[in-house]
């Protein structure tokens, strides 16, 4: 991981094929990640694209399938054209979510690099936080 690292955690009370399930399942994921829909096949050097509105702006976010160890590990590249930055290697983000099962919870943390200063990793960290406390939700059924 390069550049200021972001991370965020969150305990599931559910288990990790569970939550597996919601953080690749593209329905799942629109009802916790700001109404973003995914595309991708899950399967290592594909494409995956996130599409939604923010702030009252379409977007289409993308990047690639780095790693899949199902329920157990995910490594995909992210690039925003909402950054202002051009699309090049430099100006993408490695996310790695990482799920560990304990007693019938599953802990999830995940990783954002590539952060270029404190505060954007800080704010990375933010919108994690509230990414997972809205997969939480979804995974406990509230």
């Amino acid at each position: 991981m390069t550049g200021r690292v972001a991370t965020a955690e969150a305990g599931i009370r559910a288990p990790r094929s569970k939550v597996w399930r919601a953080l690749t399942d593209p329905d799942q994921i629109e009802k916790y990640m700001f109404g973003s829909r995914v595309e991708t096949d899950w399967k290592p050097g594909s494409p995956i694209v996130w599409k939604g509105e923010y702030e009252g702006k379409k977007y289409e976010d993308k990047g690639e399938i780095i790693e899949v160890e199902p329920e157990r590990r995910l490594k995909v590249t992210h690039f925003s054209p909402l950054s202002g930055e051009k699309d090049a290697p430099e100006n993408y983000h490695t996310l790695v979510y990482e799920l560990e099962e304990d007693d019938g919870k599953t802990h999830v943390s995940l990783s954002q690099d590539n952060n270029p200063t404190d505060e954007a990793a800080e704010h990375s960290r933010a919108n994690w936080e509230k990414m997972l406390s809205g997969l939480k939700e979804v995974v406990e059924g509230r």
